[in-house]
């Protein structure tokens, strides 16, 4: 990393791994964090198995049954999302996102994340403040997850945002970016 001083170093859900392994390797590089529907927990046996056995499938049919086993639990069931064309919307961002990634990318990111260490230990030594933000409909990582990672942390801060899901950003952006900028001591814009 070329890093001049430290930096606030963010990540929703895979990139909050990524996070946590720039936070690990290079504390001195890191001014905060901010993890969004993350988790510091290895996966189980099970749940490498669902990812290889979902990778496996990606290969036989394509990337779109990716798309068909995510989106449904990446949304909240009763979302921020105001209207059912936003929530469209939304929903066809992912669609498009997933599908638009090559089928090795695909089952080169679910192997990783199979693979990924246990990140507990690491993220309890780190001195660093921490924003976690979580949708309080994330059945993936589950307020409860991030309310114990909030424990761990030192200088953890926990949002649980309110009818969304995995996706806070895309589901509630203008709570997600307003809790990023006062996590940051940033201006809020309020719209008049």
């Amino acid at each position: 990393m070329h890093v001049s001083e430290p930096a606030v170093i963010a990540g929703v859900s895979m990139g909050g791994y990524v996070a946590q392994q720039v936070a690990a390797r290079h504390p001195d590089r890191v001014h905060s964090l901010i993890l969004c529907d993350t988790k510091f927990a290895a996966d189980t046996s099970e749940a490498r198995a669902g990812r290889a056995d979902l990778a496996a499938r990606v290969g036989r049919v394509g990337q779109r049954i990716l798309a068909e086993a995510m989106i449904p639990n990446l949304l909240a069931k009763a979302p921020t999302v105001e209207s059912p064309s936003k929530r469209n919307a939304v929903e066809q961002l992912l669609h498009e996102m997933i599908t638009r990634q090559p089928v090795a990318t695909i089952q080169a990111a679910l192997a990783a994340l199979g693979q990924r260490p246990d990140m507990t230990a690491a993220m309890q030594q780190c001195d660093r403040p921490v924003l976690l933000i979580c949708g309080a409909e994330d059945t993936i990582t589950p307020p409860a997850v991030m309310q114990a990672m909030e424990e761990l942390l030192p200088q953890g801060r926990l949002l649980v945002v309110p009818e969304a899901g995995h996706l806070v950003p895309l589901e509630a952006p203008e709570i997600f970016c307003e809790a990023v900028l006062a996590f940051l001591g940033l201006p809020v814009a309020v719209e008049g």
